[in-house]
């Protein structure tokens, strides 16, 4: 029940205390009226944190009692930087490189770890009222624009500052959280296949091939695969002069703040304001993305109304561009995109689809878990063209025994010619 304590949560160390300092420093901080940079606000709080457990060890002397403890006090002031300059509870659990992914139901706490394993971790609050409190203040710090989460509008995505994903709603039992940890926000291809094992040097070659030949591709997979990391990874590989424009519904991918990207627009979705009024899709961003000269048009996860506008992009000349989508197999992928466009503003039947997903799309990547608990890619089709409702493609890798894609099919030669034009040589590829 909201505002009920909860069975089995722990109270932190003098908690009381941290709640007060907490609120002396946020009061102070407020007060002083300065514009702060990120850094300089870390060390104003730091410094007046310091200030303030200085004084409090001060009056408990002048009344005859003990200091804190110095490890309890490294505590407590831990707490109160984390409550004010990070995440709050949740920075310990950000902060630890080993957790990838966090979820939060009401008093329940689970993390996932790289390894696979899986583990319940103690609450991080007192009752629901302090979680959505909780949310409600890293929605306002860490979003781009304002992002309620009330009654009204019972669910908020935002991206925090060490660049995981935050959703959150409260239409669950109680307030609930998931969190997805991106620690690979630089990566490349060949980091992917030497140091991760995603793949082998000739995939990787094959793939850079495909973005530098400005082929359009859809990356799909299940949840948690990797598709936002990969998507990312193959953008590495485009050229820095090219212009790009980058269309999420949460901002994720942060190709924006990459050097190598120096010529980058990312475009956010915006939800509707109180009156219901001011809302911005992915649709209406892809439409405008054509009308800013883009190279290339890059969109984090297509899942409705979008997928349209992004065929009609990918065959009006925009080549090179990248989507996601969540599919359990390559193939899948097709239906998923006629499904949705299906259910689009256009209302197109598969028959009007299939042909538009034959032209724009060139390749589908898709990927899973292999057996040994790795992101792999598992296969890899190439669009042929489309008959009536059905898009015909060409597996040139399928799914080998751990699920690691293995050659099947060789590519159509006019294919094969543009990406050996643009540095791929086929004999990496063992088993063509």
């Amino acid at each position: 029940m909201l505002g009920q304590p909860r069975a089995g949560w722990q109270p932190q160390v003098h908690q009381s205390l941290i709640d007060e300092l907490r609120a002396q420093v946020a009061s102070q901080l407020a007060a002083s009226g300065a514009r702060l940079t990120g850094r300089e606000r870390d060390q104003r709080v730091a410094d007046l944190v310091g200030a303030a457990l200085d004084a409090h060890a001060r009056g408990r002397l002048a009344a005859g009692d003990m200091p804190l403890d110095p490890p309890v006090e490294t505590v407590v002031a831990k707490a109160v930087r984390d409550a004010l300059t990070g995440m709050g509870p949740l920075q310990p659990l950000l902060a630890d490189p080993a957790i990838t992914n966090i979820a939060i139901n009401g008093g329940i706490v689970w993390v996932k770890r790289a390894d696979g394993t899986k583990t319940r971790m103690p609450a991080i609050t007192r009752d629901a009222d302090e979680l959505i409190a909780l949310i409600r203040d890293i929605a306002a710090r860490a979003g781009a624009d304002e992002r309620r989460f009330d009654r009204g509008v019972p669910r908020v995505s935002v991206r925090l500052p060490d660049g995981s994903r935050l959703f959150a709603t409260m239409l669950s039992r109680e307030p609930s959280i998931s969190i997805r940890k991106h620690t690979l926000l630089r990566t490349n291809l060949d980091e992917l296949a030497i140091d991760y094992g995603a793949m082998d040097a000739g995939l990787r070659d094959l793939l850079t091939a495909m973005v530098l030949a400005r082929r359009n591709v859809i990356i799909c997979g299940g949840t948690d695969t990797g598709k936002t990391t990969f998507l990312r990874a193959m953008a590495k590989a485009i050229p820095p002069q090219e212009r790009l424009i980058t269309i999420e519904d949460t901002d994720e991918l942060a190709l924006d703040e990459d050097p190598d990207h120096p010529d980058c627009v990312a475009l956010q979705a915006r939800e509707p304001n109180v009156e219901g009024e001011g809302g911005i899709d992915l649709a209406e961003l892809v439409r405008w993305a054509l009308r800013m000269s883009p190279d290339r048009v890059i969109l984090g996860e297509a899942r409705g109304g979008e997928v349209v506008p992004l065929l009609n992009c990918m065959s009006q000349g925009n080549d090179g561009s990248l989507a996601t989508i969540h599919a359990s197999s390559s193939k899948q992928a097709f239906t998923r995109l006629m499904t949705y466009a299906a259910q689009s503003a256009e209302r197109l039947p598969f028959e009007s689809t299939a042909p538009l997903i034959g032209g724009a799309v060139h390749f589908v990547v898709h990927l899973a878990w292999s057996t040994d608990g790795r992101r792999v890619v598992s296969s890899i089709r190439e669009v042929v063209h489309a008959e009536g409702g059905e898009v015909i493609s060409n597996e040139v890798f399928r799914p080998g025994p751990d699920r690691r894609a293995v050659p099947s099919a060789m590519l159509r030669s006019d294919t094969l010619d543009e990406l050996v034009a643009a540095g791929f040589n086929p004999d990496t590829i063992r088993g063509w």
